[in-house]
C-alpha cells in the first residue's frame, strides 16, 4: 500500500486514517486529484462527530429506558388497583371458575377466562399462520410484479379495518358459515373432545377464533413478506445454480434466513389475538367454564372481552377484579414474548437473520 508523503513541516497527528493511497491528517487532507494538490478541509471536526454520536446514543438509551419505564409503570398500576379486590375475593383467584365480583361477598377466579383466551388465540394462530406464510411467499417469490404490489397493499389494508367491523361481519355473515362447518366437524371428527357437541352451533369459540385468525393474518403476512424480500439475492441465486427448484430454494435459502422474522411476526399476531376485545365480545356467547368444546355457544370467554362487557356495570370490587384480570393478560403477553426471544437466542443461527 503506497502512502502520500506529507510536507516536512506538517507532523502526522494521531487522527491520520489511511485508506488506499489517501491519507487524511487532522482537520486537513491532501487527496489525489485535488486541484494543485491543495488541501481539502474536512466537513466537521472529530469533536462534532463525537458530539453527534453522544446525542444519538443518549436518545437511543433514553428511548429504551423510557419504554421499560412505561412497561413497569403499567404493571405497578395494575397491581396497585387490583390488590383491594384480590383481598376481598372469597374464592381462589387462580383456580375458581366463578366470576361474580359484584356480589357481596365477591367471588371470582381467572382460570376460565385465561383458558378461553389462550385456547381461542392458539386456534386462531393455527388457522392464520400457514395462510399468512403462504401469502407472504406468493407475494415475494411467485406473483408477477404487477400483481404482487396491489396484493401487498390489500393485505396491509386488512390490518387497518376496525375491530368492530370484523365483529359485525362475524355475527351477520360468518356465523352462518361456521354453523355448517361446525356440523361437518362434529359429524366426522366428533370423537375428538375438541369437536364434541350436542347439536347446537353458533357463537362459539370456533367463530371467535376464525375472526381472530382473519384479524391477525395481515400482521403475520406483511411482516413475513418484508423479511422474505430481505433475503440476499446471492443466497437464492446460489441455490438455483446448484439445481434447486424454486420451492427447494425457498426451503434452504429463504425460510432459514427469515426464521427470526417469522417468529417475531407470529408473536405480534398472537399478542393481537390475546388482547382483542370488541370483535370477540360481539361474536362470542360468554360463559365462565373451562371447556374444550369449541363448536357450541356458551363454552368459554376471554379476558379482554369480559373486561369490555363488564366494566360499565362494575362496582368498585368489580372494577378491581377486571383490572386484576387485565394484569393476568399483561403477564401472559410478557411471557409469550419472552418465550419467543428465548427461542431465537437459543439457536445461534437465528441471530444472523432479520428480526
Amino acid at each position: 500500500m503506497s502512502e502520500r508523503m506529507l510536507p516536512p513541516d506538517r507532523e502526522l497527528d494521531p487522527q491520520v486514517r489511511s485508506t488506499g493511497t489517501t491519507v487524511v491528517a487532522g482537520d486537513d487532507a491532501r487527496l489525489p486529484g485535488a486541484p494543485g494538490g491543495g488541501l481539502l478541509p474536512r466537513t466537521g471536526g472529530r469533536s462534532s462527530v463525537r458530539r453527534g454520536d453522544r446525542v444519538f446514543r443518549g436518545l437511543s438509551v433514553g428511548a429504551g429506558v423510557g419504554l421499560l419505564g412505561i412497561i413497569v409503570a403499567i404493571g405497578v398500576f395494575l397491581v396497585y388497583r387490583a390488590i383491594p379486590a384480590l383481598q376481598a375475593d372469597k374464592g381462589n383467584f387462580l383456580t375458581d371458575q366463578n366470576w361474580d365480583p359484584n356480589a357481596l361477598p365477591p367471588v371470582f377466579g381467572i382460570v376460565a377466562l385465561a383458558f378461553g383466551t389462550i385456547l381461542s388465540s392458539l386456534i386462531a394462530l393455527v388457522i392464520a399462520f400457514p395462510v399468512a406464510i403462504g401469502v407472504a411467499l406468493f407475494i415475494s417469490h411467485y406473483a408477477p410484479r404487477r400483481l404482487a404490489g396491489p396484493l401487498g397493499y390489500v393485505i396491509d389494508l386488512l390490518a387497518a379495518v376496525p375491530s368492530v367491523v370484523y365483529g359485525l361481519w362475524g355475527i351477520f355473515f360468518l356465523n352462518d358459515v361456521i354453523k355448517g362447518l361446525s356440523a361437518f366437524l362434529h359429524d366426522y371428527l366428533g370423537f375428538i373432545p375438541l369437536f364434541a357437541a350436542d347439536g347446537i352451533y353458533g357463537r362459539s369459540i370456533l367463530l371467535a377464533s376464525v375472526v381472530l385468525a382473519i384479524m391477525i393474518l395481515p400482521i403475520i403476512a406483511s411482516l413475513s413478506r418484508e423479511v422474505f424480500l430481505q433475503v440476499p439475492a446471492a443466497n437464492q441465486e446460489a441455490a438455483l445454480a446448484l439445481g434447486a427448484t424454486r420451492w427447494e430454494m425457498i426451503r434452504i435459502a429463504v425460510l432459514p434466513f427469515g426464521k427470526p422474522g417469522i417468529i417475531g411476526a407470529t408473536m405480534l399476531g398472537l399478542g393481537r389475538a390475546l388482547g382483542e376485545t370488541i370483535a370477540v365480545a360481539l361474536v362470542l356467547s360468554p360463559a365462565f367454564i373451562v371447556s374444550l368444546r369449541i363448536l357450541e355457544p356458551g363454552q368459554g370467554n376471554t379476558i379482554a372481552a369480559n373486561i369490555a362487557l363488564g366494566f360499565g356495570e362494575a362496582t368498585a370490587n368489580g372494577r378491581g377484579a377486571l383490572i386484576a384480570s387485565g394484569l393476568v393478560l399483561f403477564i401472559i403477553t410478557l411471557v409469550v414474548n419472552v418465550i419467543a426471544r428465548a427461542v431465537i437466542y437459543r439457536r445461534k443461527e437465528f441471530t444472523g437473520g432479520t428480526l
